[in-house]
């Protein structure tokens, strides 16, 4: 079935987001209506595409909006045979200053997307450089925050947070780790092995390795998933979810978050450095 487009005036805009009240509930639909009213200037003559699971409400001029709806729609059912996604509302609005506004109080500097409790906002400028792999990853890796709850959270682990969001993300992207990882490949390569897992301080936007941890993060995922099975990985999520980290691992995994690391470190120098 082809996606839903409704191209809407600010009349329509609020008609159209104002579900009927014998109608079933909508809960997509009036996420995306709270949204609009918060910030009604930026969707006037905005445009809703309703596709599989996802709703995306489009600005008027929004860079790169053509193909968008089969993007989601591929990511979503990407992360669907991970975590089961119930749905999400999809921003796009129209310029980087518009995603900040709707971000508020995360910032979007350096980020293609971001995803909140509930809707993932695409930073036009940052999505717009992206390769279509790198959009797929990127659409997956928000999305999975938002199947999983990244943003409620709380005391989870960073490490499991954002690796867990890019092995969905990079699962089928035909991405090599050396090209995937390459920052910390080059790190790795120079003699510089990671020690520990990162903390959460390590995940603070500006930092300078950044981009090594998102890549520390994901290879361990990737390792659990390699060693244990994916289905033990997402046992070790949602164990996570609901108590003690180490407790979760020894649990669902049978080793000590030491062993673990140990293991990971060994895994990320073969990976990283051994013969191809």
């Amino acid at each position: 079935m082809p996606p839903l487009r409704v191209r809407l005036t600010a009349a329509l805009l609020a008609a159209t987001l104002t579900a009927s009240a014998s109608a079933p509930p909508d809960d997509l639909l009036a996420q995306a209506r709270a949204i609009a009213r918060e910030h009604p200037r930026f969707w006037t003559d905005a445009t809703i595409i309703r596709t599989g699971g996802s709703l995306l409400l489009i600005a008027r001029g929004a860079p790169g909006a053509a193909t968008l709806a089969g993007e989601v729609e591929r990511a979503r059912q990407a992360v669907n045979r991970v975590w089961k996604v119930a749905g999400a509302v999809i921003l796009v609005p129209r310029s980087t200053q518009d995603a900040a506004v709707l971000a508020e109080p995360a910032g979007v500097r350096g980020m293609a997307a971001l995803a909140d409790v509930d809707h993932v906002i695409i930073e036009p400028e940052g999505f717009g450089r992206l390769s279509e792999v790198g959009r797929r990853v990127v659409l997956a890796h928000e999305l999975t925050h938002v199947a999983t709850g990244a943003a409620t959270s709380g005391d989870m682990p960073m490490w499991l947070v954002e690796g867990f969001a890019d092995y969905v993300g990079y699962l089928d992207s035909g991405l090599s780790p050396r090209v995937a990882a390459a920052e910390l490949a080059e790190e790795v390569r120079s003699g510089v092995m990671p020690q520990e897992l990162p903390g959460r301080d390590a995940f603070e936007a500006g930092s300078t390795r950044l981009a090594q941890v998102y890549e520390e993060a994901w290879l361990a995922c990737r390792y659990i998933a390699e060693r244990f099975g994916p289905e033990r990985l997402v046992a070790l999520y949602r164990a996570a979810l609901d108590g003690d980290p180490d407790t979760a691992m020894a649990r669902t995994l049978g080793v000590s978050t030491g062993d673990f690391t140990e293991g990971w470190r060994q895994y990320v120098r073969q990976l990283l450095v051994g013969p191809v």
